[in-house]
């Protein structure tokens, strides 16, 4: 099997998991929002590949969500694209540019920042067209409800994506479908990023538990 068709296989086999993840892994957590894993799965593609393979994973199980089990059209097939996009791309990307365990590390935290940004943004533009709210609930709403439940998305979304990406690509490094040269070196589990991620796993938890105090 060469390069290119080991990538398309493995490409697939990250759609097929994050698309079950997403229909399998839904948690709600505040109001009508509801969070699901997919977004890790397209990060660690992104991380193994670069920024166009999270982008074209997040387009693709979109896609074949919005004809399956979303709920909200087109505007809501935008909303996980953007939504995946601004974290995962956003990870890969600063990851490619300084492949390193800090760039990894700071790539997600970017990533992070960068979803809460952006959704916040989108929100308050989309989300009165297609939930059919009015515009200024909407924004009652943004730091309440959209705010917080970005942050614990997000906060998850990096923690998990810290602890599983070295296991997932030793995985795949010893199935053969990446070769050594193809891995980003020294991106190895240790305990800080263990700690790290714990930490944020225990904030996102208190700030859920605050959330379903609050509403």
């Amino acid at each position: 099997m060469n390069s290119k068709t080991k990538k398309l296989t493995i490409v697939g086999m990250l759609c097929a998991f994050a698309y079950m993840a997403a229909a399998m892994g839904r948690i709600p957590l505040v109001l009508f929002l509801k969070y699901d894993p997919k977004d890790i799965i397209i990060a660690i593609g992104g991380l193994i590949f670069g920024p166009l393979t999270s982008f074209y994973v997040a387009l693709i199980v979109s896609l074949v969500e919005m004809f399956t089990i979303s709920e909200n059209g087109i505007l809501g097939f935008l909303m996980n694209v953007i939504s995946s996009c601004s974290f995962a791309c956003t990870a890969a990307f600063v990851y490619k540019k300084k492949c390193k365990l800090s760039g990894a590390i700071i790539g997600l935290f970017c990533g992070w920042g960068c979803m809460v940004l952006v959704m916040l943004l989108w929100n308050y533009l989309i989300t009165p067209i297609y939930m059919g709210y009015p515009r200024e609930a909407v924004v009652e709403l943004l730091i309440p409800a959209f705010l917080p439940f970005n942050l614990i998305k997000g906060g998850l979304n990096a923690a998990i994506t810290m602890v599983l990406y070295k296991p997932i690509v030793a995985a795949l490094r010893c199935a053969h479908f990446i070769e050594t040269d193809h891995i980003k070196p020294k991106t190895g589990l240790n305990v800080g990023i263990i700690l790290i991620a714990l930490l944020i796993i225990a904030a996102c938890t208190l700030l859920i538990l605050s959330i379903k105090d609050f509403f």
